[in-house]
């Protein structure tokens, strides 16, 4: 399984030590930033990712920035992208189980690294329910006409 993986500078730490723990069975496209002193603008980091997924280079992508919000809000923005930031093992659970995410948003300021890995083992090992739920992403991602 490739994995694409990007940071801003808050986030690098927390992207270097995921790709050398939990992501290191896995082959890793690391798409930057590669330091951790120059400051950045997370929007690229996020797109580059979320088109290397979308596009079908990786099968899921992993965001690091200060909160993970950033990174979601704009990887959200490429189609076929389902991101979701996660600050705990449930919510990365749910977020494949129910949302059927491919792309992990982690905040490097949020969470330490033992919890950040977990988080990312939970994400990449559970799979999607479909059924009702798989229902509930075609009304948001070009399904059915909404109400209203």
């Amino acid at each position: 399984m490739r994995i694409a993986i990007g940071a801003d500078h808050a986030g690098f730490q927390l992207k270097e030590a995921l790709i050398k723990g939990v992501l290191a069975p896995y082959e890793v496209l690391d798409l930057g930033t590669h330091s951790p002193h120059e400051p950045v603008d997370y929007p690229e980091y996020a797109f580059a990712v979320a088109e290397a997924v979308a596009g079908e280079r990786a099968e899921y992508g992993i965001l690091v920035c200060g909160t993970g919000i950033g990174m979601a809000m704009a990887a959200a923005r490429i189609p076929g992208i389902r991101a979701a930031t996660c600050t705990n093992v449930f919510m990365a659970r749910m977020a494949r189980a129910h949302n059927n995410a491919n792309v992990l948003c982690l905040g490097g300021r949020v969470l330490g690294i033992g919890l950040a890995e977990e988080i990312v083992r939970v994400f990449l090992t559970t799979p999607f329910e479909g059924g009702r739920h798989a229902r509930r992403l075609a009304l948001i991602f070009g399904g059915p006409q909404r109400r209203g």
